[in-house]
């Protein structure tokens, strides 16, 4: 499966190559503020700059993938061909390796025969072949490490060792520092794991204990250093008051209005930079926060189009906002589907028991949260994306009426 898998996100690269090399405001394009924040380090200026000068010590993003593109540009060079290849082949083979998770975790729920097929069905998944190829971002690498925390958590329910649940607090920290993002799943997928210890008679206070305190010890360096350089306790990112403002402007052309932010709009750059990053982030959130307390309904409104555009693609069918995005119909066609199946899918797991539906539902109740409240953007949900195709898969795999769960 692996081996398929990277072969053909391999053969696709060459389509998605140019754009990661297109000079235009000066590399840009290649890994937008990654690259920025990874061509910081490499020069020497230390984590920072995320945009188009050197504006100093940033807290923008996770640290874990700016240091580990930075590494590639110290080896291959920076914004080199080389490195878009190296990169984008890191990527690839990220995505494949999803596969083994992806396996894993569909027998422990629903036997050998749903695993192989998913499993398969992740090697040829178009999200999954298009996104890691066509952009050089963290999420492909949070993908596999929630695929990875989510099988330790099946598997933790009956865990004896404690040094299992040591292991699971460490890849919870690392993935916090890869994507903050899936860390929504982690308190109620927590919360059930203890009630399923509980419930069976296991030791499951001392267990989640040590875990919590790897985890915490995990992500402390980057707490300490984020409170040494702004002087003030900033968890892991500090973007939030901007992503508020972006989708909470008023603007409803497009699922993400990139004119309310520093990356295309002259005048929200100059204020970046001239109030530094986090006055500037702060008054994002002030204005979003102002605008939702005024217009309520305009927000539940849009709240809801997000959530629809999440689950099925659709956005709009307006003229203009189409030219921009020409391949949304077809998108809505098969993200629709998918999400038709994967309620098939978790219906027919609650029917095999609670135990088996309620861990993929903590996932998609909590992970897209914050989008609803914010933005989406299109690759946004795709750490999901796993938990999406073995329900899918399951849902086509027990069709017929008659169908039961192969043993494993």
């Amino acid at each position: 499966m692996v081996i398929v898998a990277l072969a053909v996100r391999l053969c696709v690269i060459p389509i998605f190559l140019p754009k990661r090399l297109n000079p235009e405001r000066d590399h840009w394009r290649f890994a937008y503020e990654t690259g920025r924040i990874a061509q910081s380090i490499v020069e020497g200026h230390g984590f920072g700059s995320p945009l188009f000068a050197n504006t100093g010590p940033s807290a923008w993003m996770a640290p874990i993938y700016p240091y580990f593109v930075a590494g590639v540009f110290k080896i291959f060079g920076l914004y080199t061909k080389a490195s878009a290849l190296v990169l984008l082949s890191l990527n690839a083979l990220i995505s494949a390796l999803t596969c083994v998770p992806i396996f894993l975790f569909a027998r422990e729920s629903f036997g050998t025969r749903v695993a192989m097929w998913s499993g398969w069905a992740w090697a040829f998944f178009p999200y999954a072949i298009y996104f890691p190829v066509d952009r050089i971002w963290d999420t492909w690498l949070a993908t596999l490490l929630l695929s990875i925390l989510f099988l330790m958590a099946l598997r933790l329910q009956n865990a004896s060792k404690t040094l299992s649940w040591v292991n699971y607090g460490a890849l919870w920290g690392l993935a916090g520092l890869t994507d903050p993002s899936v860390l929504s799943v982690l308190p109620a997928l927590g919360i059930w794991t203890c009630y399923r210890r509980h419930k069976q008679g296991l030791r499951w206070f001392a267990p989640n204990v040590a875990a919590a305190l790897v985890f915490i010890a995990v992500l402390s360096p980057w707490f300490v250093r984020n409170y040494q350089v702004f002087h003030q306790f900033i968890p892991i990112r500090d973007d939030l008051g901007l992503e508020l403002h972006v989708g909470n402007d008023g603007d409803t052309s497009s699922w993400h209005p990139t004119m309310a932010g520093p990356w295309h709009n002259d005048s929200e750059w100059n204020e970046y930079v001239q109030r530094g990053e986090l006055a500037y982030m702060a008054d994002g959130k002030r204005q979003a926060l102002a605008y939702i307390e005024q217009h309520p309904v305009w927000f539940v409104g849009v709240a809801f189009r997000r959530v629809v555009y999440i689950w099925t693609g659709f956005w709009s069918f307006n003229r203009q906002y189409l030219a921009d995005q020409p391949f949304d119909p077809a998108n809505i066609f098969f993200c629709s589907s998918l999400t038709i199946l994967v309620l098939l899918g978790l219906r027919r797991a609650f029917r095999d028991g609670v135990a088996v539906g309620m861990p993929y539902l903590i996932v998609f109740l909590f992970f897209p949260l914050i989008y609803y409240v914010t933005h989406p953007e299109d690759w946004y949900r795709r750490p999901i994306d796993p938990f999406c195709v073995v329900l899918a898969v399951y849902a086509v795999a027990s069709w017929p009426r008659n169908a039961r769960r192969a043993p494993d």
